[in-house]
């Protein structure tokens, strides 16, 4: 069946890259895709499986007293600001 089609720009460009690189007419790639376009409306796709997340035990060591580890952090960064420091003091 012989019918006139207006394609947005993008569309057409796409269809001609597809038709360069296959090869094919650009009338059977525009009749491909076509086809692929309404067999993948026909049956909606599988679910996913639901995703499940399995928490586990964070497990601290024993005598780590979690609610001071900002102190800790802070101590830390701390003390990489001071070899930084040092670092570009010695180098000027």
């Amino acid at each position: 069946m012989r019918t006139t089609l207006t394609l947005d720009d993008d569309l057409a460009s796409r269809l001609r890259e597809l038709g360069k690189l296959s090869g094919a007419p650009f009338k059977q790639v525009v009749n491909d895709t076509l086809r692929a376009g309404l067999r993948s409306g026909e049956k909606p796709a599988e679910p996913l499986p639901p995703f499940r997340v399995t928490p586990r035990a964070a497990g601290f060591r024993a005598g780590l007293d979690v609610r001071r580890l900002n102190q800790l952090n802070d101590e830390l960064e701390s003390e990489e600001l001071l070899v930084e420091l040092t670092r570009s003091a010695t180098s000027d």
